[in-house]
């Protein structure tokens, strides 16, 4: 048992180094991204879309297992997981193809045949399984659909059949864990005490913290695990444990900060295909936040979302930035160009 405390512990150590290197690699996705005309992207776009969902199918078949999904393939000492990364393409596939059909949008088929494209990410994401980043995929699309004149008759037409694939999904698709976080989160008195463990320890973690909270690297739940998988899912109670009420006000201030800024970005592009990746990038972190931020208030079900730019992971991480990467490409090239 001392032997596997010290490998804890020494894992534990590697964490903020990992994260780091993380970083830095990031960075450099953000400023290469930026570089690059995204006007030059759509060559490419449906090549690197397809060599994604191939390897999404390539990890149901010899993936690596950690937690009980199947998400990850292993490279060399590091897991990637290209689920994260598929959000980008998703963004950028559906942007290509909605600002190609930009005068197509009275037909139904547009809709439809934007959604047959999602699909496949969706129906491979959630098989690993991983309801939580389906869900984020779903979302991008509404959220760009809408932005690219969706007809308010196939809103409510998609909105019909997606409530009735909802009911179907409830019964037939969701895994049992699934029902359960949903259940869990609707009848919290009818939770058993260990199912409700992770919630609870966020919620004493967040209410510990005070107005200023415990200090950095002294919160009581965090430090000394009674709060579970705090460097990833709860990792915002354990910045409202040791930063307190200020630091997590300001940690999301922070983000609404770059969300407004990103809405700024998609309001000047020059173009719709330029302004559809934007929405989307700003969709997937508005969601992932909230979400994320929901379910350590207990205000959402566990979903397993990571908090953008803050949880450990450099495959969430690296498509955060390589997200702002391509909105700073959009930023940058608003003005047209003008030859006297």
């Amino acid at each position: 048992m001392i032997a596997s405390a010290l490998a804890g512990n020494e894992v534990l150590a590697s964490w903020p180094l990992r994260q780091a290197g993380f970083a830095v690699v990031g960075l450099g996705l953000l400023f290469l991204m930026a570089a690059v005309d995204y006007r030059l992207l759509p060559s490419i776009t449906y090549p690197i879309y397809v060599l994604l969902l191939g390897v999404l199918g390539v990890i149901l078949v010899i993936g690596t297992i950690a937690g009980g999904a199947q998400r990850w393939l292993t490279v060399g000492e590091f897991l990637l997981q290209p689920s994260e990364l598929i959000k980008i393409g998703v963004i950028l596939v559906l942007a290509h193809y909605l600002a190609a059909r930009e005068a197509k949008m009275e037909s139904f088929v547009t809709p439809l045949l934007g959604i047959l494209l999602l699909a496949p990410a969706v129906v491979l994401i959630f098989l690993q399984p991983n309801l939580g980043t389906a869900l984020v995929l779903i979302v991008i699309a509404a959220t760009m659909f809408f932005i690219a004149g969706l007809r308010w008759r196939h809103i409510v037409v998609l909105v019909g059949l997606g409530i009735a694939a909802a009911v179907a999904a409830w019964e037939f698709v969701l895994l049992d864990y699934m029902r359960d976080r949903i259940w869990m989160f609707i009848n919290p008195s009818a939770a058993l005490a260990a199912d409700r463990y992770n919630v609870d320890q966020a919620i004493i973690s967040i209410g510990s913290g005070g107005w200023l909270g415990r200090g950095l690297f002294r919160g009581s739940q965090s430090q000394l695990h009674f709060l579970r998988i705090r460097h990833t899912d709860f990792i915002f109670s354990v910045t409202a444990e040791e930063l307190g009420f200020v630091g997590a006000v300001v940690l999301i201030l922070l983000l609404v900060f770059l969300l407004l800024r990103l809405l700024r970005i998609a309001s000047m592009a020059r173009d719709t295909y330029g302004r559809l990746i934007v929405s989307g990038v700003a969709a997937m972190i508005m969601f992932q936040m909230t979400v994320n931020i929901g379910m350590n208030l207990s205000l959402l079900p566990v979903t397993g979302l990571p908090l953008p730019f803050i949880s450990y992971g450099g495959s969430a991480l690296w498509t955060m930035l390589i997200g702002i990467g391509l909105a700073e490409s959009v930023a940058m090239r608003y003005r047209k160009i003008e030859f006297e």
